[in-house]
């Protein structure tokens, strides 16, 4: 037999780039065309493999799952290990939907039906296939929840990825952008100046402090003993109080921007009436955002819109 191992290698490339296209698309990710072609090319090169090596390491299922691991890292930049997570299963997810889509095609196009020698209509191979009748009693219920958690997740996903905006903060003269997420739960308001508060995370905030002010503040929110804030910080930090879920009453550490810009519904929309809330901790898994915007500003900032 002769196989044309160019051949199939440029189909899989192909039906590879077209899954990996899929499950960016799905899991709402941006990456670049070269990580694309690049996460191609390595899913395919496991075509060459299993013919010229078939007893390789990556023909097993532990192989070929790190093989899975080392394609997603070739198209997604490394953020954290839930993100990876993340797309490695929506990955799955895809290639497991398209296949059964093929394979349901390949059954409407060729019907599994005959005409036995004594005319009775049946399956052409018997009762079929008994390992094909084994797979789908046992995996069925299987796929199925894997596909009802997967929808749903995607669902959530969405809603969160559209209120999702750019961000960009000015304090002390030093500018950073971010993702923010506008929050119709923060309500967070300063009570003395009414001022609302929005909350970002330690890997943004940090990048204003230098590490031994960033653990003085750290301290200080802590075991609440405010006067070790360093004295340079004293004009911007603000204390908020705030009563938590379980009830009880605590206190936010705050800074005071120069002012913050946010791009909302294609507006550019620029206030400086605010706190910006320290949490020192990440808001998420994935650091898909690292601000939560008050609803508030939106109102407040169309009036002082740039």
């Amino acid at each position: 037999m002769t196989i044309y191992v160019d051949v199939i290698w440029l189909l899989n490339f192909l039906f590879d780039m077209m899954l990996i296209m899929l499950t960016l698309l799905v899991g709402r990710e941006s990456t670049s065309k070269r990580r694309i072609l690049l996460g191609s090319f390595v899913a395919s090169m496991i075509v060459p493999i299993s013919i010229y090596f078939p007893e390789s390491l990556f023909t097993s299922v532990i192989g070929k799952f790190t093989y899975s691991i080392l394609i997603i890292l070739c198209v997604c930049r490394y953020r954290s290990f839930y993100q990876i997570c993340r797309i490695l299963f929506l990955f799955y997810f895809v290639t497991f939907t398209v296949g059964g889509g093929l394979i349901a095609l390949h059954y409407m196009l060729e019907s599994p039906f005959g005409v036995s020698s004594n005319g009775i209509l049946t399956f052409k191979n018997g009762y079929g296939d008994p390992v094909s009748w084994v797979f789908v009693v046992i995996c069925f219920p299987v796929i199925w929840h894997f596909t009802k958690k997967s929808m749903d997740r995607h669902a959530i996903e969405k809603i969160r990825y559209d209120q999702l905006c750019p961000v960009t903060m000015k304090i002390n003269g030093k500018t950073f952008s971010t993702t923010g997420y506008i929050d119709s739960g923060n309500q967070l308001v300063d009570p003395l100046t009414k001022s609302p508060v929005v909350i970002c995370d330690e890997p943004y905030l940090k990048q204003w402090f230098l590490p031994d002010e960033w653990e003085a503040l750290k301290e200080a929110c802590d075991i609440l003993d405010f006067d070790s804030i360093p004295k340079k910080l004293e004009g911007r930090i603000h204390i908020v109080p705030f009563q938590g879920v379980d009830g009880k009453p605590s206190y936010m550490l705050a800074i005071k921007p120069d002012h913050i810009k946010i791009v909302y519904e294609q507006k550019e929309i620029v206030t400086n009436k605010l706190l910006i809330g320290i949490q020192f901790s990440n808001l998420t898994k994935d650091q898909r955002y690292h601000c939560l915007l008050h609803p508030q500003i939106i109102k407040l900032a169309t009036v002082h819109s740039a």
